[in-house]
């Protein structure tokens, strides 16, 4: 597995996380994550089924870097989590400047680095002559 596969399951574990959190123990991810809000039980799951599909993306990219459309879907899914977390920030100010970090910090070094890789595990294309 290339060096960003791995990073991909790296993130994507650590998302399973945040699903156990939204799932199972609701005032972790308040502490965690949204730190200056309250949240209930539905936006826990909410947040834990969201945060499933951007895991199992970045399973799935991580073993289909190829795939460009799915490369791109996993991609994307970073730039939305990101956005999301910004305006929590910075317009609703429900998360602390700390966590925003966190959550910030592997989502930059998710886009950057599938930004620089973008075409680089593509299959050699064979001309028929």
């Amino acid at each position: 597995m290339k060096p960003l596969g791995w990073w991909l399951m790296l993130v994507g574990s650590l998302r399973l996380a945040s699903v156990w959190f939204g799932f199972f123990d609701i005032w972790a991810l308040r502490l965690a994550v949204f730190s200056k809000t309250t949240m209930t039980d539905v936006h826990g799951r909410t947040f834990g089924v969201w945060t499933l599909l951007t895991c199992t993306l970045c399973f799935l990219c991580a073993f289909n870097l190829e795939n460009k459309p799915l490369y791109l879907a996993t991609f994307l899914s970073f730039i939305y989590a990101f956005a999301h977390f910004l305006t929590e920030y910075l317009i609703y100010e429900t998360m602390a400047i700390q966590n925003l970090t966190t959550v910030g910090t592997f989502a930059g070094i998710s886009i950057v680095w599938m930004l620089l890789q973008w075409n680089a595990h593509q299959e050699p294309h064979v001309k028929n002559s």
